[in-house]
């Protein structure tokens, strides 16, 4: 059996979400919802957050920014949190690097 190597955050990274993840609101809960298949995960507000800009598009560095200058916080204590948060889905294949 061939072990997938493992994908590591970078700030070059440019993360989206795999075709079998996706984002959905559930009216009973009042909340977001990330459904896999099999499995359901209910994020925190920041955690959504960060999902909803893993488009494709945008470099883990500008996602830093953004929610650097949306908190009001510093750049290196985002980096920290998002960096450790994506790998962290990376590593559980909801997040595609």
């Amino acid at each position: 059996m061939a072990l997938r190597e493992r994908a590591l955050v970078s700030p070059r990274s440019v993360p989206s979400l795999p075709k079998h993840v996706r984002i959905q609101y559930d009216p009973v809960r009042q909340a977001f919802a990330v459904l896999s298949p099999e499995k359901v995960f209910w994020p925190n507000d920041i955690s959504l957050d960060i999902l909803r800009r893993c488009d494709g598009r945008s470099t883990v560095g500008h996602i830093i920014a953004e929610l650097a200058a949306d908190y009001d916080a510093e750049q290196e204590a985002v980096a920290a949190d998002v960096v450790a948060f994506l790998q962290e889905w990376s590593d559980k294949l909801l997040v595609k690097l």
